[in-house]
């Protein structure tokens, strides 16, 4: 389980987590251990409300608007589909105030998502960790090290990699048009990896081996690996200048 971490000073910050998707309530897991104040969360589903319950333990559940009125930090973690029309919803109630921070964790999208927020002088960040999260209290670990994009205001672009160092991350600077290629190029390393270690997997099953995990973990991590290397490599010839020698 994971709580708000006790501090001698006061926490800098009184997060509000709207929607207890897996991203969601690990992020804020985060931004607590960090020594921010997770002071209440919206979830609606059995599922959401029993994953908020395990990762964030004894944190209030409220509706969206009363979380948001009460948040220094809204992190809106719905379905991409459904932020847009949330933070107008939010904007036409007065539940968002101008300075509060409200960000939200999709890849394919930037601030465009906040725009009736912006309008209140609320701060947009977009944020998002490239690494699959389960919505477990031990995927707070898996943020360390973890590169995240971050698309903001080019003035809040310190506010938004503070956010991401205190969680243990690392950011990277992501322009809003930028977005969508971000996300199709981080689906596309998923899709294609998940399908093939789950076909490989139902071979070797087929050939007698039950701990398939075993056998392709290694191999997966050494392809990928040196795969890595020959995408930096060639990354870098195309940025260098050509040498003399090979005109």
């Amino acid at each position: 389980m994971t709580t708000n971490r006790p501090t001698d000073a006061a926490p800098r910050l009184r997060v509000g987590l709207i929607g207890a998707g897996r991203a969601g309530v690990v992020v804020a897991a985060a931004l607590a251990r960090a020594g921010h104040l997770t002071i209440a969360l919206s979830a609606v589903s059995d599922e959401s409300r029993e994953r908020a319950a395990a990762v964030l333990p004894g944190i209030p559940v409220r509706d969206a608007g009363e979380v948001a009125r009460g948040a220094d930090l809204v992190v809106v973690a719905v379905p991409d589909d459904d932020v847009a029309g949330l933070v107008r919803g939010l904007v036409a109630t007065e539940a968002l105030h101008p300075g509060q921070i409200v960000l939200h964790l999709h890849p394919g999208h930037g601030i465009g998502l906040l725009e009736a927020a912006v309008s209140r002088d609320v701060l947009p960040l977009a944020i998002h960790p490239a690494v699959a999260l389960g919505g477990r209290a031990s995927d707070v670990d898996r943020l360390v090290g973890t590169s995240f994009a971050v698309t903001t205001l080019r003035s809040l672009r310190p506010l938004g990699e503070a956010l991401v160092l205190e969680m243990g991350g690392e950011p990277v600077w992501i322009e809003e048009e930028d977005r969508p290629a971000y996300a199709a190029a981080l689906a596309a390393v998923r899709d294609s990896m998940s399908g093939v270690l789950t076909a490989a997997g139902r071979v070797l099953r087929d050939c007698g081996i039950e701990d398939v995990a075993s056998v392709l973990g290694p191999l997966a991590h050494a392809v990928t690996d040196e795969a890595l290397k020959a995408s930096s490599v060639s990354a870098q010839r195309s940025v260098d200048p050509p040498s003399p020698h090979s005109r």
